[in-house]
């Protein structure tokens, strides 16, 4: 049963809705660049865009001049974590109707934020979305950005480029490219959960299925994107593999993993990483991953596995 408090969390239906755009990065400076490029090519832009990051080579350079046309740029320094450095950009972000998360290597089709506003405009019940990916490449070698637009083009040309803001239900937010009602974030006190450090993983499951108390997480037909799945910068397979298996067991305690998911996902990451250990792809570390993921299984026999553990490996 829905607790979601219409009058109190949505817009006004006779004003546009404003949205800041987020995003966390650390170690690809020139990707972002690329990113915010594709920003400024939005059919609507966001008021504003938050980079939030942990050194200077993380931005290379890139500052209040650098955004889309017409759109505020801040950047914000913090120490590196996927969950803080969202955190940070929420606060930041306050002061308006939606955040829209993307990775900085997520490219969105043209009209793609214009789709994710009259979605939230006309459904006061909706408090998060997630886009419809043409393709993610998460889990292969990584796209450059070229590659990502050239599969945009193309999903153009068949589907069209009407807007539509046809949607449905989906059990939670996908991080690469997740949109919050904001006034829902605040009146219930939501935040990221810092104890999954670093790359953070499961942390958009986390966040959404506690806000799926108060309203419904919608999945946008209209709201494509590529999401590249570069490697560089990305978690040392040993750290990855050890959350792979301490992150969902903390999330089942939690309540926001239920006992099938929670060791489904252990059992999945598992059997991959140990069936390609000898025979590993090139652009992934599996003998790191299953080393970490044992070493998780033995700290949870030990009593001692936690999240944060990773930040000593």
């Amino acid at each position: 049963m829905s607790h979601y408090v219409a009058d109190a969390c949505a817009p006004r239906a006779d004003r546009d809705i404003s949205i800041c755009l987020g995003i966390a990065t650390v170690g690809r400076a020139a990707v972002l660049r690329e990113t915010l490029a594709d920003i400024g090519r939005q059919t609507r832009q966001p008021e504003q865009v938050i980079i939030c990051h942990a050194t200077a080579a993380d931005v290379g350079g890139i500052g209040a001049g650098d955004g889309p046309d017409g759109v505020a740029l801040r950047c914000i320094t913090t120490q590196p974590g996927l969950p803080r450095q969202r955190n940070v950009i929420l606060e930041a972000a306050a002061n308006f109707d939606l955040i829209l998360f993307i990775d900085d290597d997520f490219v969105m089709a043209p009209r793609y934020i214009e789709a994710v506003a009259r979605v939230f405009q006309e459904n006061s019940g909706v408090v998060a979305a997630t886009g419809d990916l043409i393709h993610d490449d998460a889990r292969g070698p990584g796209m450059t950005p070229e590659a990502g637009r050239a599969l945009i083009a193309q999903d153009i040309l068949d589907r069209g480029d009407a807007l539509n803001t046809t949607w449905r239900p989906a059990p939670h937010g996908y991080g690469c490219n997740m949109a919050l009602r904001l006034a829902t974030v605040r009146a219930h006190g939501l935040r990221f959960d810092e104890r999954l450090p670093l790359y953070g993983w499961s942390e958009d499951i986390d966040f959404t299925h506690r806000l799926a108390r108060y309203g419904t997480i919608a999945k946008l037909a209209g709201a494509r994107g590529v999401h590249l799945g570069v490697k560089q910068a990305r978690s040392a397979g040993r750290r990855l593999g050890y959350s792979q298996v301490a992150n969902p067991v903390y999330l089942l305690r939690k309540g926001s993993y239920s006992p099938g998911r929670a060791g489904r996902s252990v059992a999945r990451n598992l059997a991959a990483n140990f069936a390609r250990a000898a025979w590993p792809e090139p652009y992934i570390d599996r003998r790191g991953r299953l080393a970490g993921n044992l070493l998780a299984l033995a700290d949870m026999c030990r009593g001692r596995m936690q999240p944060e553990r990773i930040l000593d490996l």
